[in-house]
């Protein structure tokens, strides 16, 4: 399980050092894709195969939403393996989709870890620590 966030930064080759605690999880490799809200995801190859087989190949590719849905997350994923620095190359167009400069925060959720713009990635830990009792409160009267 991958828990916990990290200040770290983006050196001028767009590589990414990625936090020791999570380097031995990706020694079999690292896929990073577009993720949702303005970040990027970055999973295990096991754990990226786990979500494409659950999750992305069972949408309908003859429905407009499951194309699109396809196209957002393969047409950007980059594999690649980390180096003896445990880092990981960002392409220039993940880095332009999640807006990162060089000051970054890589955030541990379960299965895949969550790399941020710092800036960005306040602004949402404010509004995720602002509603998160109410989200709780509708899942809990779900039963």
């Amino acid at each position: 399980m991958l828990l916990g966030q990290y200040d770290h930064t983006i050196d001028d080759k767009n590589r990414l050092t990625l936090p020791a605690r999570f380097r031995r999880a990706f020694v079999d490799g690292i896929v990073v894709t577009r993720g949702m809200d303005g970040c990027l995801y970055a999973y295990t190859r096991t754990d990226w195969d786990g979500l494409v087989s659950r999750r992305l190949a069972t949408l309908d590719p003859l429905s407009k939403e499951g194309r699109r849905l396809q196209r957002f997350f393969f047409s950007a994923a980059a594999e690649g393996d980390l180096d003896k620095q445990g880092r990981v190359m960002l392409p220039a167009a993940l880095m332009q989709h999640a807006n990162l400069g060089r000051e970054i925060v890589v955030a541990g959720v379960n299965d895949h870890l969550e790399i941020w713009d710092r800036a960005k990635w306040h602004e949402e830990l404010a509004e995720v620590e602002g509603g998160a009792e109410d989200v709780a409160e509708r899942f809990a009267n779900r039963d």
